[in-house]
């Protein structure tokens, strides 16, 4: 299964940029259920100087320095991703068969093999995601009961999600809190990616921000428009011994074959597509255009 992304970010800002630092993260990376075949990077104006590096998390960043003023910048990145469903598939097979409970979970994530090592990196507060609230650590211990089954746990957990929150566009930001967001019940899948995250680290749960897009589909009858997708974000737990499981709260769903990995990190600040600093006055306005196309099945 082939999907072509297009994915445009454009700043636009009130006054004259002197010069800008940018970071951005376009290239989807290279999974045991997906494989990256092409990729390429647009900027406008011409960079000065490009380079990359591969993060702490395995992510690919792009440092781009422009030196020509400008009062916008266009990044483009096109890429080309297969899936492998059926790996999927069978991982999630093992998952099931294999999957502890809860209990179980937090005992095996006390040793230090180096897989639980690294995963524990995923246990501890960060920028956008504190500690967790003591009623948001009451939500969680509702589905994850210490004799109960981890991974059934997880599916009734991301069920009650998707029934107590709405998604509504407009009402939250990136900087919107946790607790913001457990208030109100409401916003989109960035703030319920990190509510889930928060809940599942204050029961002792690794839980990682997963960046990328989803495949949408037009009503039946209806061509797709260009452009009028948009990049998306859901939730990885870390089971020991088993490894890691994604799932999709803003729709209540194992990802499968709809999913295509960006890439990953601790919450949004560790994936951000793009941003940067720039010497300038006055405001800045980003707009986004994505387009998710299967090409082949």
């Amino acid at each position: 299964m082939i999907y072509d992304i297009y994915h445009k970010n454009t700043f636009t800002y009130q006054s004259i940029v002197t010069f800008s630092h940018n970071l951005a993260r376009l290239k989807p990376r290279n999974t045991s259920f997906q494989r990256l075949v092409d990729f390429s990077m647009e900027v406008e104006p011409l960079e000065h100087e490009k380079n990359f590096f591969v993060d702490i998390f395995g992510n690919t960043t792009n440092h781009l320095l422009i030196r020509k003023g400008h009062q916008s910048l266009s990044v483009i990145g096109r890429s080309r991703v297969e899936l492998f469903p059926k790996a999927i598939e069978e991982h999630l097979a093992r998952v099931r068969k294999n999957a502890m409970t809860y209990a179980q979970a937090l005992e095996l994530l006390a040793s230090v093999e180096k897989e639980e090592l690294l995963a524990k990196l995923f246990v501890c507060d960060s920028a956008l995601i504190p500690k967790a609230s003591l009623a948001i650590e009451a939500y969680a211990r509702l589905s994850f009961e210490p004799h109960r089954n981890i991974f059934d746990a997880l599916v009734e957990f991301m069920g009650r999600m998707y029934d107590d929150f709405e998604f509504i566009v407009g009402v939250s930001d990136v900087n919107t809190s946790v607790d913001e967001v457990f208030e109100s019940k409401k916003g989109v899948c960035q703030d319920f990616a990190h509510f889930a995250i928060a809940a599942l680290r204050s029961i002792g749960l690794p839980a990682r921000y997963m960046s990328g897009y989803i495949e949408t589909l037009p009503p039946e009858g209806e061509e797709k428009l260009f452009g009028v997708d948009a990049s998306h974000a859901w939730v990885s737990l870390f089971i020991p011994s088993v490894g890691w499981i994604d799932f999709d709260p803003t729709n209540n769903v194992i990802p499968h074959s709809q999913h295509i990995l960006l890439g990953y990190g601790r919450d949004y600040n560790d994936i951000a597509p793009l941003k940067g600093v720039v010497m300038s006055s006055g405001t800045s306005q980003l707009s986004i255009s994505v387009d998710v196309r299967r090409v082949s099945v």
